[in-house]
């Protein structure tokens, strides 16, 4: 019997190298689990039928002498990423019945490296979301309190992970939507700096800040997976390889930034910041030295990438107009099938994040909207390259609250935005980040019928570290150092 609770990569590729089981036998225990789970949290949308046949090819590749960190290992993908063969629908409705003709970057490398890809996890529609509530398909639970919502946009990718359902995964974060998620089901969750992984075959939501990222138990495995599927590629002229100056870090100790002003913001619960602070403590015990830095306009960072992320969602989602793939709703005439096929097939976060950004792309008021918020973008940049001249990674809580009860927000949109307010400025200036879990928080639940005291909920917190551009192997090496068993 394998017990999946404890494993990580690592200890799996340990394992499988040495016989103590097969890949074959480690697929079937995922599948097992996934069978008795996922009915109750739904993390997948599908489960690849050809599971077993990938566990065999990879036991062979095993037998030739070939396995690499990844071979054999079963791992889940979000819905957004093309996988040849498979339906692809980013949770939307209008791309229900797609199928892939190809493979995105990300998959192909982690096919090439024999990973096992045991299917497609739910996700908010397109990614918009932060609680993997607007699924056109159903709502996704976190596995650590089926009440709460598991984060988003990434949320069944995180799920699937934290409740053993899968040994990895990957999604795509665009203003925090892997860091978020792993922070409220206790995981890891990573950002590569853009341009480090390739988006070819990534459904686009907003290209400019949109990057495929990893989901582990451990920031080990979430490294093996990143070396995996990084590197430049032909297929998306953004990827760029790492520069030599960006190599080996010969500091004994990294140092650490925060940047105080920005947490006083209202906003941050007081457990939050006390679980915060507490990591801090620990690493000022490792020998870490702690700085404040101050980041002037980061407290700009929600409202830009407000504007700049529905503005590119309003030009990326335009192709989806049923004539081309997808749903398509016969009207009267062109523009007519094209109404009707986007009110049928689009949400209604979807529906307000195009309407938002065609808004603010008018002729009328991009000069007082769009053009100030690239304004503001660079200003935030070099808030960002002036304190990494004195610090070496900035830290903040990864989100302001511990995960709420399901539907607690829908109705709010600005508050679910809200969520996102530590983990966007890394997006908006393209760097590496990641979310590790850093224990847990208290949470006072009502008093129960008999009228007794209330109840205290423990829910996962996560610490957020952000590196300098391409400086993957210095958030890792603060990250091994940050964790916090939760």
């Amino acid at each position: 019997m394998i017990n999946l609770s404890d494993l990580t990569i690592a200890k799996a590729r340990k394992a499988l190298d040495s016989g103590e089981y097969t890949a074959f036998e480690l697929a079937q225990a995922y599948l097992d689990n996934i069978k008795q789970k996922n009915d109750e949290i739904f993390a997948y949308l599908e489960v690849f039928p050809d599971v077993l046949e990938q566990a065999m090819l990879a036991d062979k590749k095993m037998k030739r002498g070939q396995a690499e960190p990844l071979t054999g290992i079963p791992l889940a993908i979000k819905d957004n990423m093309i996988v040849s063969g498979r339906e692809s629908t980013s949770s939307s409705k209008i791309l229900k019945g797609h199928i892939g003709t190809y493979n995105a970057t990300a998959i192909a490398k982690l096919k090439a490296a024999g990973a096992v890809l045991l299917g497609r996890t739910n996700m908010d529609e397109f990614a918009m979301g932060s609680s993997t509530e607007t699924s056109a398909y159903g709502k996704t639970k976190n596995p650590r309190d089926i009440t709460r919502v598991p984060g988003g946009s990434s949320g069944g990718s995180a799920a699937a992970v934290a409740s053993d359902m899968a040994l990895g995964a990957l999604g795509s974060d665009t203003g925090g939507s892997i860091r978020q998620p792993a922070a409220f089901c206790g995981i890891i969750g990573m950002k590569p700096s853009y341009g480090r992984v390739s988006r070819h075959g990534l459904m686009a939501m907003a290209s400019s800040l949109d990057q495929i990222g990893p989901f582990a138990k451990t920031v080990e495995d979430a490294e093996t997976i990143f070396d995996c599927i990084k590197g430049i590629d032909p297929m998306d002229s953004t990827t760029v390889e790492q520069p030599a100056s960006a190599k080996g870090y010969g500091v004994a100790k990294p140092v650490i930034g925060i940047p105080r002003d920005f947490l006083e913001m209202k906003g941050l619960d007081k457990s939050m910041l006390a679980n915060f602070e507490s990591t801090i403590e620990n690493l000022k015990k490792k020998g870490y030295e702690v700085k404040d830095v101050s980041l002037p306009f980061m407290k700009y960072s929600l409202a830009t990438y407000y504007i700049l992320m529905p503005a590119e969602v309003s030009s990326n989602l335009a192709r989806f107009d049923g004539v081309r793939f997808g749903l398509s709703e016969q009207g009267k005439d062109v523009i007519d099938s094209y109404k009707k096929t986007r009110r049928a097939g689009f949400g209604e976060e979807v529906r307000r994040r195009i309407l938002l950004g065609t808004y603010v792309l008018s002729a009328g008021y991009a000069d007082a909207y769009y053009n100030k918020a690239i304004q503001a973008r660079k200003l935030i940049r070099k808030d960002f390259e002036n304190a990494f001249k004195d610090v070496d990674v900035i830290v903040t809580p990864t989100t302001p609250s511990p995960a709420w009860k399901l539907g607690a927000k829908m109705n709010d949109p600005l508050q679910m935005y809200l969520a996102d307010i530590f983990t966007v400025p890394a997006n908006i200036v393209e760097l590496p980040a990641i979310s590790v879990p850093s224990g847990t928080v208290s949470e006072e639940g009502p008093a129960s019928a008999e009228g007794y005291g209330a109840a205290k909920t423990e829910l996962p917190a996560g610490f957020h570290i952000v590196a300098p551009y391409f400086r993957e192997d210095v958030l890792f090496r603060v990250a091994k150092d940050a964790v916090k068993n939760s």
